[in-house]
């Protein structure tokens, strides 16, 4: 028999790789992959980032919040540089880049126990628990995929259809 514990931590991973793999990581490769990269790298102003841009960081993000963390890896992350890069990569070598880390994300997520969820980490100098990268992880690429969302959007004009089967009725049938 389980304990409430491991049912929570079970709950928890399974709905953190849900959100994270079934829907995040496919809806922003769905926004991404039919741009040019002129598109990718587009900004409407110099405060404000590209999608390539915020693939670049969610790619730095999700490897040193949740791959390097938990291997105990030595982070190497250069988030400045993630915000200061304007062009050279086309879409779908960025959607490679972040696929490759997003499949060492997975096998992370995959191996976690409850003990890792309660373990103390320093992450850019935060203090945090296991839980705590695993949700700031999950939050974080939510609302950079909204905004890569919101750009293509604006940028081809098209409906991302991500939300069809609330159309009639405003629920799922």
């Amino acid at each position: 028999m389980t304990s409430l514990n491991s049912q929570v931590t079970n709950l928890f991973l399974d709905f953190s790789r849900h959100k994270l793999f079934d829907h995040y990581w496919p809806r922003l490769r769905a926004c991404a992959e039919p741009l040019t990269e002129e598109q990718v790298w587009w900004r409407p102003n110099p405060a404000s980032n590209s999608i390539a841009n915020l693939i670049l960081h969610l790619n730095g993000n999700v490897g040193q919040w949740l791959v390097a963390s938990f291997n105990r890896q030595e982070d190497a992350r250069n988030r400045p540089a993630e915000f200061a890069a304007e062009s050279g990569l086309p879409p779908a070598q960025l959607l490679a880049i972040l696929g490759a880390t997003m499949n060492k994300a997975a096998q992370v997520l995959d191996r976690l126990t409850e003990a890792d969820l309660v373990a103390p980490y320093e992450i850019q100098g935060y203090h945090v628990t296991g839980l705590e990268a695993v949700y700031q992880v999950v939050e974080h690429f939510g609302l950079h995929y909204g905004q890569i969302a919101y750009i293509s959007k604006s940028l081809t004009g098209n409906d991302l259809g991500f939300y069809r089967e609330l159309s009639k009725t405003g629920r799922a049938d």
